[in-house]
């Protein structure tokens, strides 16, 4: 297992008590390292989103119950991760990552509706439409989306900063990003695809958001123009692994592991790397786009943080 400095200038939650104590300035396991990412970001989320108490309720709490529903966290880790590898503090971009974090629950709320996947469990609860009803679950989408952009433009840093941050965040979720990446991966199920489309899916759904996450948390960090470029690489490389690993992940886990609904790629025919490559070439792509990642990291003095999350994209499919 990679390993992750504890590294968040200062920040402490309750929850890191038992953390802190076990790996008072020891290097931890990557998982442990995500968690306690987790655990910023959480806090954080929890005080961003409206009250469920607030009217209109139901918005608020759908949007609370998906945005807040536990998981890894990824966007946000590399965000923090990122400027940590430059020199900055975790806390420095914490409202930033928060942002990406809601993008990217926004989507999978929408990724799960009838009219995309149809699935009916996310991070191993009702989906947002199960519990919600269908409308309540789109508009919930919707704020996020929305509260992503306005926390993001309030962020106390330089305004220019912020304006390309803004930039980098709506490319990667527009139709040359995320939302591009579905219109194609929802055109290709039951179709043969070949390696372009393959890569053009993968490349935008999951691959445009996580390297805008690199690419926000460099720039809020005050990185270099060579920084940024390189964490803008290691990104899309990571993304790639990411999706590759998930692919292979919904063809052979199970649904108590994954938290939804396992082999439902292969049910709908969709465009995945073990459709096209199959299993054992699929597993090579995952470990080269890691090595990629990790070749885009030498020029950058604290990349340990990083170097872990990169390595964690592979190790969870042992």
């Amino acid at each position: 297992m990679g390993t992750l400095r504890r590294t968040f200038g200062g920040y402490f939650h309750p929850a890191w008590a038992d953390l802190h104590r076990q790996v008072d300035s020891i290097e931890v396991g990557v998982e442990s390292q995500l968690k306690a990412y987790a655990l910023l970001t959480d806090d954080r989320l929890s005080t961003l989103i409206p009250d469920p108490n607030t009217r209109p309720e139901a918005l608020h709490q759908a949007m609370r119950y998906s945005c807040l529903a536990p998981g890894k966290r990824l966007r946000p880790a590399l965000c923090m991760a990122s400027a940590e590898a430059i020199g900055a503090t975790a806390a420095s971009v914490l409202d930033a990552a928060c942002a990406l974090e809601m993008v990217h629950a926004f989507s999978l709320i929408h990724d799960d509706l009838p009219a995309i996947d149809d699935d009916d469990l996310r991070r191993g609860q009702p989906s947002c439409h199960k519990k919600f009803g269908e409308a309540i679950a789109i508009l919930a989408g919707d704020a996020l989306f929305a509260l992503a952009y306005e926390t993001l433009a309030s962020s106390k840093h330089r305004g220019p900063a912020v304006v390309e941050c803004l930039k980098i965040l709506s490319k990667s979720a527009g139709s040359d990003g995320l939302v591009g990446g579905e219109v194609v991966d929802v055109e290709s199920e039951g179709k043969q695809v070949n390696e372009q489309t393959l890569e053009f899916i993968h490349s935008r759904k999951t691959g445009s958001l996580i390297s805008a996450s690199c690419q926000i948390g460099a720039i809020l960090g005050a990185g270099t123009d060579e920084q940024i470029s390189a964490l803008a690489d290691f990104g899309r490389h990571v993304g790639l692994a990411f999706q590759i690993a998930d692919d292979l992940l919904n063809e052979l886990s199970t649904a108590e592991a994954l938290g939804k609904a396992a082999g439902s790629d292969r049910a709908r025919m969709k465009a995945t790397y073990p459709a096209v490559y199959g299993i054992e070439a699929t597993r090579a792509a995952a470990s080269k786009s890691v090595e990629s990642a990790l070749a885009a990291l030498k020029t950058l003095p604290k990349s340990e943080n990083l170097a872990g999350l990169a390595r964690f994209a592979i190790e969870r499919l042992n």
